[in-house]
């Protein structure tokens, strides 16, 4: 429980260390000489080196950027052997990267993101961008890094200059512009253990004075690091394997000083037997070993376009954002994680007589298309006031088919059914359920924001957004085989209706910079995510609609809204050689969506929880006295809980329930209303809940040494990272919910010859091997079984690079 002293407590030491800092700071005013000494330690090689960011739509400096942002840079990732977006957990205070069923992945910030998995009628919580270009489906922020610069972790509410879907916060991937400097480029390849492969390569090609073109291509390959025993002719079927391939090619012309235009492409294509997500009832106590017995697969293929059109006037800096996405997903998995014996008995109920022996998914596809154009204007005058204004406009069409078969006969390997099987197809009664279904989303919003110095240390910022947002779909279903169609296909979607809505975001900051290295803030934001609708309910399958009760999953689901209080402090000490960044925030969150159960067999969809607190604070600290050491670290500690009642319904309580009043499995059907009342009483007060996805503790430290050794350079590094426990979700089922904490170590060893332009990198990555949980899954549908997934085992990769 979440108490006011804790809160008080968390500011008391916000503010102690905000006076810390400022006092230290007056300390370093006094000398008139210290600015011009952190330059000569900066250019000498000793001290911290600037990072520039993104953060407000205009470059600037980390430490003179007044929020909460984090930098991750090309070198980190690869020391950490970091390829996709799952691998930044504990490297960036308060961010949390969650496996969920097939592919997806659940981004938080500060325990602010997604509580609805795999529903495509929703946005995510954590907006996800490249190049500042949004990306609209989560399973595609599972590819590959591709020729990356940086990734920038924004974290809080984005209300003014990102919008929508970024309530808890931005993630922004920067790859490498190309250059008209020289020709130069990189190649590296890689083995390791679990038969571990990998290369890359990125080259750059100046065409011309005014014309260049960049490519780079990797590939990433390695065997499972789990293994399923139970399905029929593989003793061994590998889960969390790895095999896929990506490209990016990009060019830029600038044909005079004040003008270019960026076009890039990538493409990354991925086939493997899909994640290890082992049920939390398995009876083999080897975490990487599974008693499952279906063959699940994942295949994900995104296409990414975009276009930058820069054209700086003297009066501002017109920029043009053109984007165009696609994806297609193809994900099965064994949804009960176990093998037909040990699942049939878990289910059996003496009551029907009945217990199933499999619950499969053969296919959830998943389809998108999304096209976005964003134009800004950046002021380029001096003086005291300075602004960026834009609009953007959002399209996207989301689509998915689903089969999943849930019996207790023999034949568990059962094939998807194609899209268009007939109504009166035998196959159909074999199906628990099916879906075809669609959502289209189109946005448009309007923003700015402007900086006014009030002296020559005091800033004042402030901004707003208008955001309007409409959703339309189709959607049909069968649930138990039973379809509702007289000839044609057995699935036939008919409009759900359309939903529109409109909402005003913002933000009012205020900076003060004591010194040059020395800076505080405090802001107000707000952040908004908009509603949907339940295709379910909308198709009257829900007991809204059949029974008319107020507390079943309706129609239409509401926005998301937060109101974000931050104080904060930049600043370098001890002539640039120590940097310490800490924040402290409150957050007020209303109408958190999530995924609900209807007292209707599959009739769930997404509803709000009222209101929720949160708090915390951060901690981002570098010191690097010498051009030879380093340490870097960060840590958060974060609270959060719901403070006003609401009574969610559980899946997994509503089938319990639904058993003990004698109405299981099919008996539902012959006793609808009894067994919906049943449901219904399952339901529990959520207030003094934990927020979800909010580790109260996690934090990393890296040291790093650089140094002459024989004739060549090596650079030698090893990280600690925690992420602390954490409830999975919102109803804080301790047996269910409750994610383990983990901790591991990585090491990174390179050297550079003198004179080769060749490295050699020795990483090993999780060196303890610890069986770490990344994340507590509990399937929303079907079974409502439970599954953990973990972290990659140790990996020892050895990899040889040549740069030009």
């Amino acid at each position: 429980m979440i108490s006011k002293t804790h809160f008080v407590h968390a500011l008391a030491c916000s503010a102690s260390l905000l006076a810390f800092t400022s006092g230290t700071a007056r300390a370093a005013d006094a000398d008139a000489a210290a600015a011009a000494d952190s330059a000569a330690a900066s250019d000498s090689g000793t001290g911290i080196y600037d990072i520039v960011v993104t953060a407000e739509r205009r470059d600037v400096s980390l430490q003179d950027a007044p929020l909460s942002v984090s930098a991750v840079t090309s070198e980190m990732l690869k020391s950490a052997n970091i390829n996709d977006i799952t691998g930044l957990n504990g490297s960036v205070p308060g961010l949390v990267v969650a496996r969920s069923g097939g592919g997806e992945r659940i981004i938080t910030i500060r325990g602010i993101g997604s509580e609805t998995p795999e529903n495509t009628n929703t946005q995510p919580g954590v907006s996800y961008h490249i190049d500042g270009v949004y990306i609209f489906n989560s399973i595609a922020a599972s590819a590959a890094f591709i020729d990356v610069k940086q990734v920038e972790v924004l974290r809080g509410p984005q209300g003014t200059l990102f919008g929508q879907g970024s309530t808890g916060g931005t993630i922004n991937v920067v790859t490498n512009d190309p250059s008209t400097d020289a020709v130069s480029g990189n190649v590296s390849a890689g083995i390791g253990n679990y038969n571990y492969k990998e290369g890359n390569a990125a080259l750059n090609v100046p065409l011309s004075d005014t014309l260049a073109v960049r490519g780079a291509f990797q590939f990433t390959k390695h065997d499972g690091y789990a293994y399923a025993t139970k399905v029929p002719g593989v003793a061994k079927y590998q889960l969390d394997d790895e095999d896929n391939t990506g490209w990016r090619l990009g060019a830029k012309w600038s044909p005079a000083s004040n003008f270019s235009i960026t076009l890039n492409t990538i493409q990354y294509d991925s086939n493997t037997n899909g994640p290890a997500q082992k049920n939390i009832l398995d009876p083999e106590t080897d975490p990487r070993v599974l008693t499952q017995d279906y063959p699940g697969r994942s295949a994900v293929k995104t296409q990414f376009y975009s276009g930058t059109m820069r054209y700086e006037t003297p009066f501002a800096v017109i920029k043009s954002i053109t984007g165009y996405q696609k994806l297609h997903s193809e994900q099965a998995w064994d949804a009960d994680g176990l093998d037909t014996s040990t699942f049939y008995a878990l289910t059996y109920n003496p009551a029907s007589y009945t217990g199933y022996t499999y619950d499969h998914v053969p296919l959830w596809a998943s389809d998108t298309k999304s096209w976005s154009q964003e134009i800004n204007l950046t002021s380029n005058t001096t003086g005291p006031f300075s602004w960026v204004a834009g609009g953007v406009y959002l399209h996207s069409k989301n689509s998915q088919y689903i089969n999943e078969y849930n019996g207790s006969d023999d034949q568990f390997l059962r094939a998807a059914l194609p899209v268009d099987t007939a109504y009166d197809d035998p196959s159909i009664a074999y199906l628990s359920y099916a879906e075809l279904s669609s959502i289209t989303r189109e946005l448009y919003a309007f923003y700015a924001q402007g900086t006014y110095e009030l002296t020559s240390n005091l800033k004042l910022t402030a901004g707003a957004r208008y955001n309007h947002d409409k959703s339309s779909g189709t959607f049909d279903s069968v649930a138990g085989g039973s379809g509702s169609q007289t000839s044609g296909a057995y699935l036939q979607p008919v409009s759900t209706g359309s939903r529109s809505a409109h909402a005003w975001t913002g933000k009012v900051a205020l900076d003060y910079q004591f010194t040059p290295e020395n800076m505080v803030y405090a802001s107000w934001t707000r952040g908004f995510k908009p509603g949907g609708i339940n295709s379910a309910a909308a198709s009257g399958s829900s007991a809204y609609y059949i029974f008319g009760w107020e507390d079943a999953i309706k129609p239409t689901y509401k926005q998301e809204t937060v109101d974000s209080f931050e104080i904060g402090t930049k600043n370098r000490f001890l002539d640039d050689t120590l940097q310490v960044n800490a924040s402290a925030f409150l957050y007020n969150y209303k109408n958190m969506q999530f995924l609900e159960e209807d007292p209707v067999l599959y009739g769930e969809g997404i509803s709000n929880a009222p209101k929720a607190r949160v708090y915390g604070i951060e901690l981002e600290t570098t010191w690097a006295p010498s051009k030879h050491f380093r340490v870097d670290a960060s840590g958060s500690w974060l609270e959060g809980e719901f403070t006003s009642h609401y009574y969610a319904l559980d899946q997994a309580a509503a089938s319990a329930a639904q058993s003990a009043a004698g109405y299981p499995d099919w008996l539902f059907w012959t006793n609808f209303y009894d067994a919906s009342v049943a449901r219904e009483g399952a339901r529990a007060d959520i207030k003094g809940n934990r927020v979800p996805k909010l580790p109260r503790w996690q934090g990393t430290i890296a040291a790093t040494y650089t140094g002459e050794v024989g004739p060549g350079e090596l650079t030698a590094r090893a990280q600690l990272i925690y992420r602390g426990q954490y409830q999975y979700r919102l109803f804080n089922d301790g047996a269910v919910d409750l994610t383990p904490s983990y901790t591991q170590v990585n090491l990174m060893a390179k050297y550079e010859p003198e004179g080769t332009n060749t490295d050699i990198t020795l990483r090993v990555i999780n060196l303890f091997d610890k069986n770490g949980v990344n994340s507590r899954f509990s399937d929303p549908y079907g079974s409502a079984q439970v599954f953990d997934t973990y972290i990659p085992p140790r990996q020892v990769i050895l990899s040889f690079g040549y740069k030009f």
